[in-house]
This record gives structure tokens, C-alpha cells and sequence, in this order.
């Protein structure tokens, strides 16, 4: 999974192709629970290029964004958003796959 490096990247990568950004913390229980099995989401769901936000870099990013729980999970295509999974709750690999699914 790609890591994000600016708020600019951030905006010029949601307005080309579709992507999907992971909002999450090194410190965050519920963001190492989904480490094992993201690989594998990122592979069912190659048409989409996933990208790791860390909340505590890009803490104002995810207040413009109302992020306040993670990990969250929003989604884009050429610019548009096209869903977001976003709670402070544990997510499940079958939660996230039905998530990309509708995306």
C-alpha cells in the first residue's frame, strides 16, 4: 500500500483513477487488526490504488474530511467520492470487501 506524503498528493491522486484511502494510526489496535489481511483485499480489488493516510500526520486532512474514527476508509473515482466506510470501529475483511464491492 502506497503511503501518502502530502495533502498535495492527496488531492491530485482522488481526481485521477480511482482510489481508496486508508485512514489509520501506528498506535491504533483496530488499524494493526486489518494489517494481516489488507494484502489480500488489495489484491480482489486491483482496480483500485489503496493509499495509507496516517491520522496523526494528516490530522487537519482528516478534520476537512470529517474523519474522526479509524481505521476509515474513503473512496474515489476521477475525482468524485464514491463511498466511505468511516467509524471508530473494528472493521472485518468481509465489512471492507462488501464496502469496495459497492464502490
Amino acid at each position: 500500500m502506497e503511503k501518502l506524503q502530502s495533502v498535495e498528493q492527496y488531492h491530485s491522486l482522488k481526481e485521477q483513477g480511482k482510489h481508496v484511502f486508508v485512514f489509520e494510526a501506528g498506535w491504533c489496535k483496530d488499524c494493526r487488526f486489518i494489517e494481516p489481511f489488507m494484502p489480500a483485499v488489495e489484491g480482489k480489488f486491483n482496480d483500485f490504488t489503496f493509499v495509507s493516510v496516517d491520522r496523526d500526520e494528516f490530522i487537519d486532512l482528516c478534520g476537512e474530511l470529517n474523519v474522526y474514527g479509524i481505521p476509515s476508509f474513503i473512496a474515489y473515482n476521477n475525482g468524485d467520492e464514491t463511498g466511505r466506510l468511516v467509524s471508530k470501529d473494528r472493521k472485518t475483511q468481509e465489512e471492507i470487501e462488501k464496502f469496495l464491492q459497492q464502490q
